[in-house]
């Protein structure tokens, strides 16, 4: 019964005549968006809600949130769209949703999402490059002393994630796979900050440092980084990495589609709202200028979806019909 369901909607959906010609909105209701709690969400979700209030004349309403109660929420019909569903390791929460026919993924937010180990784009490229030869992780050995812990002698350093973060324990099993944990100290900064702070300085000097951190981002958006190559994600050495106390062999994070999720009954009840998710679709790139743009500018993603409309309109207005496009404009004009 719920495939029968889920297929009806769909097929709504697919085949649903396109928006009247006043594009006035489809729905009695705001349009209510899951807001994520962290930055690339919520520019998007700002971004999403300007377009929808402003190009299709929709009262619009968000509810603000952690990853699974929200992914919970859209299932139930309590909110309609959420702008960032991590597909490279979905939280099993959408995983069952999808699988009920109860959400639906419809358009990409940013289709590279990346993580992994970083250093300034200075230090290997460019005319004053230190270790241009540095192109892979399994190449630190050599440059150990490049980046040379300063409390511990004769050891590089490698910023790790803090301790308390997924990411921290990953590293460290990688440090141990790839055998560098002899040439290198595991430091973990007390804060996420603090791990920002440590990369932006040796961005700002040219100064060399290797770190964890992930793509898009306030900082990637900001300074030029090279991230360092390693073997292609493969599931079984993953899984055989987390699971061994020595692991012998590593393997890149997974890079990972970012999708936008949607309630199911809602896309099927706002066909011309569902073709504009569907057709919504931003860069890792994209996103972390705007995350660069709003961390000059205190976080205001609101002011940061202004600078992106008006700035990247070659990207926007593809995904709108041309009367909709008119209306942002018009709005931006007034702005």
């Amino acid at each position: 019964m719920v495939r029968l369901v889920f297929a009806a909607a769909i097929a709504a959906f697919m085949t649903a005549p396109a928006l009247a010609d006043n594009h006035a909105c489809e729905l009695d209701r705001p349009v209510v968006f899951a807001n994520l709690n962290w930055g690339s969400a919520q520019f998007h979700t700002a971004l999403a809600k300007y377009i929808v209030e402003n190009g299709y004349g929709c009262a619009v309403d968000a509810i603000p949130g952690d990853t699974i109660p929200l992914i919970n929420g859209v299932a139930r019909g309590d909110a309609d769209v959420i702008m960032e569903i991590w597909t490279a390791n979905p939280a099993q929460a959408w995983i069952d949703a999808e699988a009920e026919g109860k959400t639906v993924a419809l358009g990409t937010t940013f289709n590279d999402a990346a993580e992994g180990w970083f250093v300034p784009t200075s230090v290997v490229s460019g005319p004053d490059a230190v270790a241009p030869d540095l192109k892979s992780v399994a190449d630190l050995v050599k440059y150990k002393d490049l980046f040379a812990d300063p409390e511990e002698p004769g050891k590089g350093r490698f910023y790790n994630c803090p301790a308390g973060w997924q990411c921290e324990v990953v590293n460290s099993k990688k440090l141990a796979a790839y055998g560098l944990d002899e040439h290198f100290t595991n430091f973990r900064p007390g804060t996420g900050d603090a791990l920002a702070a440590a990369a932006e300085s040796a961005a700002k000097r040219n100064k060399p440092a290797v770190f964890y951190y992930w793509n898009p981002s306030w900082l990637t958006g900001k300074y030029e980084f090279t991230r360092l190559q390693e073997d292609p994600f493969d599931r079984a050495t993953w899984d055989a990495m987390m699971a061994a106390d020595e692991p012998e062999a590593a393997t890149a994070y997974p890079v990972s589609r970012v999708v936008v999720g949607a309630n199911t009954a809602f896309a099927a009840a706002a066909p011309a709202l569902a073709e504009f998710f569907s057709d919504y679709a931003s860069s890792t790139n994209e996103t972390a200028a705007a995350l660069a743009f709003m961390r000059d500018n205190d976080g205001d993603a609101d002011a940061a979806v202004l600078n992106f409309l008006k700035t990247q309109e070659a990207t926007w207005s593809g995904w709108v019909p041309d009367a909709v496009a008119d209306r942002i404009r018009a709005a931006l004009g007034a702005s």
